[in-house]
């Protein structure tokens, strides 16, 4: 069956280049490199350098067609000044504020707890004294029991 199909096949043949031709093209480009005064390269690499810093290196086609990617994040380097070293001064988010605000009132209600001043400590402390009212009478009886098996013995 021929490559494509009962159709056939519509591409073109794959065309590959000559090692021949590349070896060429390589030294073209070393000679190039090499016919560029050396002082003029330092100038070059000079300003490459101050330009390096400011925007990476552009890869692909980024350098020949110019994209504005709104959903792109640029890094933005901060000055000193502009720094906050003093984490208090900034206002704090609703969530930051409400998480705070949960953790204090969480807080007072424990001390209030260990105080026995809420409901829930006053149940609990009743029925703390419920259940040793209990255990007493229950020891009590036990004695009474130990006590009348001991005298009918």
């Amino acid at each position: 069956m021929p490559r494509g199909g009962k159709r056939g096949h519509k591409g073109r043949a794959k065309q590959f280049t000559n090692p021949d031709e590349i070896d060429a093209q390589m030294k073209a480009e070393k000679e190039k490199a090499k016919d560029l005064p050396e002082n003029a390269g330092d100038a070059d690499s000079d300003e490459s350098s101050d330009d390096d810093d400011s925007e990476p290196k552009k890869k692909g086609v980024e350098g020949i067609i110019e994209i504005e990617n709104p959903n792109r994040i640029v890094q933005k380097n901060k000055k000193i000044a502009e720094v906050d070293l003093n984490p208090r001064n900034r206002e704090l988010s609703r969530r930051e504020r409400e998480e705070i605000e949960k953790q204090q009132a969480r807080e007072r209600y424990m001390k209030l707890h260990l105080e026995g001043k809420t409901e829930q400590a006053r149940a609990d402390l009743a029925r703390l004294a419920i259940i040793r009212k209990q255990r007493e009478d229950a020891a009590k009886k036990r004695e009474t029991d130990k006590k009348v098996k001991d005298t009918k013995a």
